[in-house]
């Protein structure tokens, strides 16, 4: 990955804030920064509560970002957004829900669903055009025309998150933020749904930021991965690299609890426990150490030199 190419998603000290009462703040995400290149999966992983969901939102700016500057293909849509950058932003990125039930509107057909972005924006000359977009879509979900008249409330699972995909994917977005969209699935129909993702990104050329934390499902579909704990970026690099050569404690213990297929190999695995106070490590207090030009751990000078000799 050529740092000289110039990404499609620049995110610089991110920080997104909620006030819970008049003393009391809870920093979601708390100063991050990572960049997402043209057709790549960028994985963000990271365990329940740890801000990866409130970063996809911030990023669509389903909430305003506290502080911090975010570029999208060349247009700041950090600050208070003119309507050229809201409309850029509106048309070219698309976000796949976690729920597939509580994100499509229960009275609507699947088809007024997925056209709801094409009418808003304005985006086809005709309802045949639209049908038309629709019925293609339907095809590369792998959903039939016949079911476009039917109401979410007739589908599965598997087939409501084929039908949240499509919604992102019919306008023929830059970037989709695909915020846990399989944890809700059986593990068969996660990987459907993983598999048809990867094959439209194949097809269209699609930028994924893939939130999850199932972190085999993550390696199999990232090219790069961001590391996420207490709303800080702790590890990213290469799927290879963190996979291969985890160098953060927090990293390392989540890579731990992954089970293993074989049972005899299971039996003898041994998860790791993280507890930062316990370590004593200050998030604030550290900076990014470079290891490579893609892989970059959050670490003080001393902790980095413990961490690099494999001292927990």
């Amino acid at each position: 990955m050529t740092e000289t190419r110039k990404p499609l998603l620049h995110v610089e000290d991110l920080k997104q804030y909620f006030r819970i009462s008049r003393r009391q703040v809870t920093k979601a995400v708390d100063g991050i920064s990572f960049d997402i290149y043209e057709g790549e999966t960028y994985g963000l992983v990271g365990e329940s509560g740890s801000g990866k969901s409130t970063t996809g939102r911030a990023i669509i700016r389903l909430y305003d970002p506290t502080g911090g500057k975010i570029i999208f293909d060349g247009h700041d849509i950090s600050g208070r957004l003119n309507k050229e950058d809201a409309s850029y932003l509106r048309t070219n990125m698309a976000m796949i829900f976690q729920d597939p039930m509580a994100c499509l509107n229960p009275r609507k057909k699947v088809k007024e669903i997925i056209a709801e972005g094409l009418e808003i924006h304005h985006l086809c000359n005709s309802q045949e055009e639209i049908d038309e977009k629709v019925n293609n879509i339907l095809d590369k979900v792998g959903l039939s025309r016949e079911q476009a008249t039917r109401f979410p409330h007739q589908f599965s699972g598997g087939q409501r998150q084929r039908v949240g995909i499509a919604r992102a994917l019919v306008m023929n977005p830059k970037l989709v933020i695909a915020d846990e969209c399989i944890s809700a699935l059986d593990v068969s129909i996660q990987a459907q749904v993983v598999n048809l993702m990867k094959d439209l990104q194949d097809e269209l050329g699609t930028t994924y930021l893939f939130i999850a934390h199932d972190l085999s499902m993550v390696k199999y579909i990232s090219d790069r991965i961001g590391v996420m704990h207490l709303g800080h970026i702790v590890e990213t690099g290469t799927t290879d690299e963190i996979f291969e050569n985890p160098i953060h404690p927090y990293t390392k213990s989540l890579l731990s609890a992954i089970p293993h297929p074989n049972p005899i190999v299971e039996k003898k695995r041994i998860a790791l426990t993280y507890n930062k106070d316990e370590l004593g490590v200050d998030y604030t207090a550290g900076h990014e150490h470079v290891l490579s030009e893609t892989h970059k751990v959050l670490a003080t000078d001393e902790e980095f030199e413990k961490w690099m000799k494999g001292e927990i």
